[in-house]
């Protein structure tokens, strides 16, 4: 029940039942396709368990720290990663929320296995990670659903590409939805890992 008097609580409650179509997710993009291979842990979160509140955003008094992420089975030959955060449940609008969209360079020897904790930080990303343009901004953006809204799932995704991504520029001003759309297939494989967040 939402708290009396509290006009944000009441209309995550009117909205409760809306969702974005599961058609529009990332994962379900003709184009993002792949063998959902790679396997993604967090020391800060298992797959479908509540995100701790230091990984949530400022406002609503996390710490907007992006939680370590680690891969396994990454293909060979992959030359660059893609790592897309959407809030798959945000009620406003037909498409989720992208809250982080960044490349990783996979081509060094040997590739990278893991992000520690903070680097997808927008003024300081980690080595090797561009930050891209996401619905919110550059830089990773913690949980800030609508109180009273109910659970919402944050999915980290993790895509493997057989080469970079060109023409660097444009990519770091391009939206998110547009750039998405734009890769060109076969994605070498894939990996995903939820976490939930509620107020």
């Amino acid at each position: 029940m939402p708290e009396k008097g509290d006009p944000v609580t009441l209309l995550g409650t009117l909205l409760r039942n809306r969702r974005p179509d599961e058609r529009n997710y990332a994962w379900n993009q003709p184009n993002l396709t792949a063998p959902d291979t790679i396997e993604i842990t967090s020391s800060d979160f298992t797959d479908g368990s509540p995100l701790p509140s230091r990984h949530a955003g400022t406002r609503v008094g996390g710490g907007n720290l992006s939680p370590q992420l680690a891969w396994r089975e990454l293909p060979a030959d992959a030359a660059e990663l893609l790592l897309l955060i959407e809030d798959i449940d945000s009620p406003l609008g037909a498409r989720p929320a992208v809250h982080c969209l960044a490349l990783i360079d996979a081509a060094g020897l040997p590739a990278p296995r893991e992000l520690p904790a903070g680097a997808l930080a927008g003024q300081d990303p980690g080595q090797g990670v561009t930050l891209l343009r996401s619905t919110i901004g550059r830089g990773y953006h913690g949980p800030e659903p609508v109180k009273g809204h109910g659970p919402h799932r944050y999915v980290f995704q993790l895509y493997a590409l057989d080469r970079r991504l060109r023409n660097r520029d444009a990519l770091v001003k391009s939206r998110p939805r547009p750039l998405l759309a734009a890769i060109a297939p076969p994605v070498l494989a894939r990996g995903r890992i939820t976490g939930v967040y509620e107020r």
